[in-house]
């Protein structure tokens, strides 16, 4: 059996990303994907069972380094809006760093791979931030509704904001964030 080369996975899971991006998930082949991270095909099989694995695995490895990002310095000693604030500046931090790797997990997210993954073992590695909005709920601080609606409405905007593809000519500077903070606030808060 050969050894498993760290740097060959990583190149890899970066192939996936970049030709997923650029070509989609139907066309980006195994042969392409290894020409792409200068590995033989048969590489990937020694990390990945087959196409759907290295699809699936790269998703999870992307949301776990998100995740880590997010939870960065959390202190769930603030009160839940700074909680919440500081999450949310680092997630738009995160996709603005990060725009390659953020428009796989959205393209992924969105596709039939998506009921591949295990929701509730990903899931785990976001329980302080779900903790913290389950306690604004309990404490009245944030509207008792479905926590899909929470997200929607405090985080999904970043998705555009984090983008400068997505608005041409727009500049967000420190105070636009603090006015796009406020009004995602806005629409959780009691």
């Amino acid at each position: 059996m050969r050894t498993k080369d760290e740097q060959k996975k990583e190149a890899l899971v970066e192939a996936t990303v970049k030709l997923v991006n650029e070509i989609g998930f139907a066309s980006s082949s195994v042969s392409k994907i290894a020409k792409a991270a200068n590995v033989s095909p048969s590489t990937i099989y020694v990390f990945f069972e087959n196409k759907e694995d290295l699809l699936v695995s790269t998703y999870v490895e992307l949301k776990l380094k998100m995740s880590k990002a997010l939870l960065e310095g959390f202190d769930d000693s603030l009160p839940i809006r700074d909680i919440i604030k500081n999450v949310w500046f680092r997630t738009f931090d995160y996709i603005h760093d990060n725009l390659d790797d953020y428009a796989f997990m959205e393209q992924f997210a969105n596709s039939p791979y998506g009921e591949l993954v295990d929701k509730e073992a990903l899931e785990k590695h976001f329980v302080p931030i779900i903790e913290t909005f389950e306690r604004g709920i309990e404490q009245k601080i944030i509207k008792n509704v479905d926590f899909n609606f929470l997200v929607a409405f405090m985080f999904n905007p970043i998705s555009r904001l984090a983008n400068p593809r997505m608005h041409h000519g727009f500049e967000l500077d420190e105070q636009g964030l603090e006015t796009a903070f406020t009004m995602a606030w806005d629409a959780i808060k009691l």
